[in-house]
């Protein structure tokens, strides 16, 4: 299996890694070969050398027409905007690698996702400014070109850094990070670390490839390395080097699990109603739970009640025990440490009738999720289960040709 570490210390953005990935034995041509696929016109990649605090990088740019500027690279200019339905429609048409075409897919939904949530939008009605360019799709489809040429399998991610300050957006200037960076890193719960600079350090494309496409985050995972890449960022301060790293090696661990360590946190209860137990676990899961649930049980005294647990990783201990605590006004909870054993899996995005759902694959099944599909059922008229099916078949069909 080969595996990418993706430090993102300095930051990330969709030119740096692509960059780093082009550093670490991606050949340019080819991945601009791949990108004309989109067929979209007006633009040009290039690769140059720079050098960053004294280490040799690639700089990945995106030339076009209209070429903006920004703090790392193309996200925040003043292109022409694009819906969300007509990026997937250009991917999902275009002449590229399935295995490209299912990433750059996952990546748009999981922008997509961030901006409707940011804007109280429907996700088919989101605009893209920024992210809609063409040198903002380049970068992304670019790096998933990048990630299939090396054979990348497994993507594990360094915490993510973060800055403070403001940002020059569509909207006008907006926080850092931006919101729909911010909401990314909360929807996949990613770790982050802020350094002290007041400009974007990482920015919507990166955190999108990144909290889309990473297995996991964490430090760089046992392998025997094979390819370092560094991609650099537009800017080169004096104090830090600019640039994403990527190591690249084949795993010597077994990589049939990934082993994650976890707790397990629970109260016993006899006198909070079903109701407020039910909004608890909604409330949990919202706060970045891995698993929340009730179990009825026979307490002392012969009093029926009811054992809320909850499963969490560590450094989401403390949340969840103030939501136990605020809302079931549990006196104790017990705490328990674990191990848990995932099987190796990975996940790609097929279109089922113009809906893009996600499905959850490993070396015995396939697995539609079920948010994704109930919307595209909700949208279509179809059973559930039939849409789940299509999806799931969509999968299998893709795996086969992989």
């Amino acid at each position: 299996m080969n595996t990418a570490w993706v430090n993102c210390g300095a930051g990330v953005a969709g030119d740096m890694l692509m960059g780093a990935l082009i550093d670490a034995g991606a050949d340019a041509m080819a991945i601009a070969d791949i990108v004309s696929g989109l067929h979209l016109d007006g633009w040009a990649l290039t690769a140059d050398r720079v050098d960053r605090c004294g280490i040799s990088a690639t700089h990945a740019i995106v030339v076009e027409h209209h070429h903006h500027d920004d703090s790392h690279n193309h996200d925040h200019g003043h292109a022409p905007h694009r819906p969300y339905r007509d990026i997937v429609t250009i991917i999902t048409n275009a002449d590229i690698p399935d295995t490209v075409k299912s990433n750059a897919l996952r990546v748009f939904r999981t922008l997509g996702e961030a901006e409707a949530q940011v804007h109280g939008v429907a996700l088919d009605d989101v605009e893209f400014h920024e992210v809609g360019s063409t040198d903002a799709i380049v970068d992304i489809v670019g790096a998933c070109a990048a990630l299939h040429l090396l054979n990348v399998t497994r993507i594990v991610a360094s915490p993510i850094a973060t800055s403070h300050g403001t940002v020059r957006s569509a909207h006008g200037k907006i926080p850092s990070p931006g919101p729909a960076v911010a909401t990314m890193l909360a929807a996949r719960n990613a770790p982050v670390r802020g350094i002290d600079v007041d400009y974007e350090v990482s920015t919507p494309t990166g955190v999108a490839i990144v909290t889309a496409l990473a297995d996991s985050f964490g430090p760089s995972p046992t392998m025997q390395v094979s390819a370092v890449g560094h991609g650099a960022g537009t800017k080169n301060p004096a104090d830090r080097a600019n640039v994403v790293q990527v190591i690249i090696g084949t795993s010597t661990d077994d990589t049939s699990a990934n082993v994650e360590s976890l707790i397990v946190l629970e109260t016993n209860t006899d006198d909070v109603t079903p109701e407020v137990l039910a909004y608890t676990v909604a409330t949990l899961m919202a706060a970045g739970a891995n698993d929340a649930w009730v179990t009825p049980i026979l307490m002392k005294k012969e009093r029926h009640g009811h054992c809320l647990q909850v499963l969490c990783r560590p450094e989401s201990a403390d949340a969840m025990r103030t939501i136990i605590t605020r809302e079931t006004g549990s006196l104790g909870i017990r705490s328990t440490a674990l191990q848990r054993y995932a099987s190796a899996r990975r996940t790609i995005t097929v279109e089922v009738l113009g809906h893009s759902i996600d499905v959850k694959c490993n070396d015995h099944r396939v697995k539609a999720e079920f948010d994704h599909s109930a919307q595209a059922a909700r949208a279509t008229g179809l059973p559930l289960r039939e849409v789940m099916r299509l999806a799931e078949d969509a999968a299998r069909e893709l795996l086969g040709n992989d």
